[in-house]
């Protein structure tokens, strides 16, 4: 799955192939660059071309659309209000099989908490399980992972807490950078079950 999506990627690329951190090691390692260039791109720029919205938690009314600065804004930005949730579409999250993924503050638990379709089939669940609670800690060790049959895909949630590196002053664009990283290893994970 993700070896497939990797290959198809950079082959669509010209030289220099621009790759972020875990992609490149992920391509070295599986052999992917056959002599190709690649400038490494810094971890600030990689979701520079997504779509952003914001949205209220409740009605679903669409609130606005944002420009990357908005990712710039701490991660405090749901604690002061509440009623609203974010949604960001990537094509970064695309190479990983997920759909776009969306972040708001819990009323209940006060954990920021991250939802995301993931776009695997269901006979990975154990995998899935399996990642989930080796990699989420203390407080964020819960989740919620059900599978649409109709869809075909994974509906996870999770709360940001519980990844490693977590801290209370992440910036958005930063909060959004270590669940990729997340996700990208649960992608290679799965890869490696197959």
């Amino acid at each position: 799955m993700l070896k497939k999506q990797m290959e198809k990627y950079i082959t669509t690329l010209k030289d220099p192939v621009e790759l972020h951190t875990e992609e490149k090691e992920y391509a070295q390692r599986h052999g992917l660059l056959h002599g190709v260039e690649v400038k490494e791109l810094e971890s600030d720029v990689r979701f520079a071309d997504a779509y952003v919205e914001r949205g209220n938690k409740e009605t679903e009314e669409f609130l606005g659309e944002e420009l990357f600065e908005f990712l710039n804004l701490p991660i405090g930005y749901f604690k002061e209000r509440k009623n609203e949730f974010m949604y960001l579409e990537s094509e970064w999250f695309d190479l990983i099989s997920v759909d776009a993924v969306s972040l708001e503050k819990d009323d209940v638990f006060g954990t920021y908490d991250v939802m995301l379709g993931l776009k695997v089939q269901k006979k990975y669940e154990a995998v899935i399980k399996k990642y989930l609670e080796e990699n989420l800690h203390d407080e964020g060790s819960r989740y919620n992972l059900m599978f649409d049959a109709n869809e075909g895909v994974w509906s996870l949630n999770f709360p940001l807490n519980g990844l490693e590196g977590f801290k209370e002053d992440l910036s958005v664009r930063e909060a959004y950078t270590l669940i990729y990283g997340f996700l990208f290893r649960l992608a290679e994970s799965i890869e490696n079950k197959q």
